[in-house]
């Protein structure tokens, strides 16, 4: 554990401990001086996280968005979940899933694309298992995924498509729900819009042409197609072998599209469900924890969003910029640069999960002060910061988190903290007050943060203005919306049940959209496509679970998966090291030959940094 501020002038140097008036004084300073200089706070940057509480999310958001002006908050959502996001936003008007993990229960098609729901969402999965092998009828599992994981060993149907394809394979699947009248008519009439030229898309992906592009026999991509019919109970999800990737948002919205043509939404049983990657990506996106939003599901760029936010945080008019801040990719572009004097990184660890991660190291020495909140003293990206902050873990400091399914959680700090570490909103509170905003940053507890963010909710479609630190841990978490005044036996479980749409219409919108295929396709020189993952027993980049002996064991060392057929002309043998290149970089990993993968692709874990002692950076 981290367990006092440390500080070194440059990456050369050892850290020494310093106090954390000193290290917020250093951060006040830098940022002062970064305004002068540029006569604006766009040389402030920091990366969030879903690990974080909803009141670490919010108290960012006031500290940047607010009291600097600048929008360059971004999270490590941006590389898990933005697709969902704009999916849904741009089909249904609105991010939020519309789901409700009941529909687990009662879905008769499960069709999960994407997701190796086993090893990264295992309570779901076994709670859907349990239900099949109950009633072993009841529902038909189907998994889209080119590798043969734990999650397709358990389904009736595995389409191990080829990477890339699956915007083709969801074009196709409508195309054969229309040609045999799968569709629902009135729904598509009374609440949808773009229709015909969605169908002049669909028309054009035939069962033939859809086989040849996805690699897959004709006649699963029938069997499948007639589970998605209007008189079946289908849920989709999805996870980031979906929402990772150029395409990402053209996909879960050629998902939705399935939904929309057969009105398999807002209905028990079914939906487009994505799931997220972590605790609290969910309560992030509410509290406007992406370079685009504000809180309250609002968007920097709507000009009555921002004098909404400005007049609740008690700012000047304008004071929010009308900009988009700097995503997550575009804030190492800056670095790269020369335009970030501040780059303040909390609850991650970029230099494991963000991809070409030797630009990353290279970016990253070009910015003065680089700030890392972090629990642990040894993270990856603790090697390139100049100032490290000890941070109190979600089990020492009491904070509300939303799930997948909108479902608010209070956890409560049930263990002593750690060293001088503090909580997230603390430090954000503590800098706006040294920043000169002391009205704006006056709290005395994280209820009374979580309070303040709730009214900004009020009236939007994440309204949750009726919970309370005090009502969650008296009554339990509680799915919104939950708008002020509702009692936990009356909120809705499922978003869009009226089939009313948060859009200026109040209909969906069908997408349009082509597939693309993939960004880099194989070649001489690069002949195969590796595809990354998670181990059931790892958890992101290790800083934990790492240091867990019997998670070690069960996964001591990272291992390429390779199909025989592609071994065998390589002259691979099992166990021995491979030497991997790409167009980015080179490592090493054991060979693990297997028919779990298709030809022509390969899978490496993502979990290994360089920190590690069997390191595999395989986003590098």
């Amino acid at each position: 554990r981290l367990r006092q501020p440390l500080f070194r002038e440059t990456l050369e140097d050892d850290f020494a401990p310093i106090s954390w008036d000193e290290a917020l004084e250093k951060i006040t300073g830098q940022i002062q001086a970064s305004v002068t200089q540029r006569g604006n706070a766009d040389g402030i940057a920091m990366y969030g996280s879903g690990q974080f509480h909803t009141e670490d999310y919010y108290l960012a958001q006031k500290l940047l968005k607010g009291a600097l002006g600048t929008n360059n908050f971004d999270a490590n959502s941006r590389l898990c979940m933005s697709s969902a996001v704009a999916g849904y936003t741009r089909s249904l008007g609105s991010d939020g899933p519309p789901c409700s993990y009941e529909d687990l229960d009662h879905c008769t098609v499960a069709f999960l694309i994407g997701t190796n729901t086993a090893e990264c969402h295992p309570v779901l999965f076994q709670r859907l298992l349990k239900r099949k092998r109950k009633n072993p009828g009841s529902v038909k599992i189907v998994v889209v995924d080119p590798r043969r994981t734990d999650t397709a060993k358990a389904a009736d149907i595995h389409l191990p498509i080829a990477p890339g394809s699956d915007l083709a394979l969801l074009h196709g699947i409508a195309h054969l729900v229309l040609r045999e009248n799968g569709q629902d008519p009135a729904f598509i009439d009374d609440h949808t819009e773009n229709y015909d030229a969605f169908f002049d898309v669909a028309a054009r992906w035939t069962p033939r042409r859809v086989a040849l592009f996805c690699n897959i026999p004709e006649k699963r991509l029938r069997e499948v197609a007639a589970l998605f019919h209007r008189r079946e109970k289908v849920l989709s999800l999805w996870s980031m072998g979906v929402n990772q990737r150029r395409e990402g948002t053209a996909v879960v919205q050629g998902l939705i599209n399935l939904h929309l043509l057969t009105g398999q939404i807002g209905k028990e049983g079914a939906g487009p469900f994505s799931l997220t990657g972590q605790p609290n990506a969910m309560g992030g996106r509410e509290a406007g924890g992406l370079a685009h939003l504000l809180p309250g599901y609002r968007l920097v760029a709507n000009a009555d969003h921002r004098a909404e936010v400005e007049q609740a945080w008690r700012l000047p008019e304008g004071q929010i910029n009308a900009k988009p801040g700097l995503a997550a990719w575009q804030q190492i572009e800056a670095m790269e640069q020369g335009a970030l004097d501040l780059w303040w990184v909390a609850a991650t660890n970029p230099l494991v999960s963000l991809p070409d991660l030797d630009r990353v190291k290279s970016a990253i020495n070009n910015c003065p002060l680089v700030v890392v909140s972090e629990a642990y003293a040894d993270s990856e990206t603790s090697h390139y910061a100049h100032l490290l902050l000890p941070a109190a873990q979600w089990s020492e400091k009491a904070g509300a988190m939303t799930n997948s399914e909108r479902r608010v959680t209070y956890c409560p700090a049930y263990r002593r903290r750690f060293g001088e570490s503090r909580p997230d909103w603390e430090v954000f509170a503590d800098v706006g007050r040294r920043l000169g905003y002391t009205k704006q940053f006056s709290f005395d507890s994280a209820a009374a943060v979580y309070a303040e963010f709730t009214e900004l909710t009020r009236g939007r479609l994440c309204d949750v203005s009726g919970l309370s630190h005090a009502l969650l841990e008296q009554d339990g978490p509680q799915q919104w919306p939950y708008p002020h005044g509702s009692t936990p036996s009356a909120t809705a479980k499922r978003l869009y049940e009226d089939h009313q749409f948060p859009t200026p219409n109040k209909r969906a919108r069908f997408s349009t959209d082509q597939p693309l295929g993939l960004a880099e396709p194989p070649c001489e020189t690069y002949p195969l496509v590796l595809t990354v993952g998670r181990y059931l027993g790892q958890w992101h980049t290790m800083t934990r679970t790492g240091k867990v002996e019997r998670l070690m064991k069960q996964h001591p060392e990272p291992l390429l998966e390779i199909h025989p057929g592609d071994a065998q002309d390589l002259k691979l043998r099992n166990g021995e090291l491979a030497a991997i290149s790409s167009r980015r970089g080179h490592l090493t990993a054991t060979v693990k030959v297997t028919d779990r993968i298709r030809r022509g692709s390969v899978f490496l874990p993502m979990h290994w940094g360089f920190t590690q002692e069997k390191a595999c950076e395989a986003n590098t």
